[in-house]
């Protein structure tokens, strides 16, 4: 998007992770965790939490990366992926799917 369609790094990052979350929870529920039990209501709640979470604290990190420290908006971008990832996961494990 930043390069094709000439969007800023910011746009980007918010249309990119607007449409993960779309089928993510999905195959979270289906395949990562194989959570078959409790209400779908609350786990889709849940996700959201632990989603928005852990995309504020990978935004947090990108604009850091980008404004305070000067580095490439693409490699910003990369690295935020993980602090995403880290953060989605663990919430997901410890919260949103947790057997009970």
């Amino acid at each position: 998007m930043m390069h094709l369609l000439e969007k800023t790094v910011y746009v980007a990052n918010v249309v990119a992770y607007t449409l993960a979350i779309a089928s993510s929870f999905v195959w979270n529920k289906v395949w990562v965790f194989k959570a078959s039990h409790g209400s779908v209501a609350r786990e889709i709640a849940l996700y959201l939490l632990a989603f928005a979470c852990a995309y504020l604290l990978q935004f947090a990190f990108l604009c850091c990366m980008v404004e305070l420290v000067g580095l490439n908006e693409y490699l910003a971008q990369f690295l935020g992926l993980f602090v995403f990832g880290a953060t989605n996961f663990l919430m997901n494990k410890l919260l949103t799917f947790k057997k009970r």
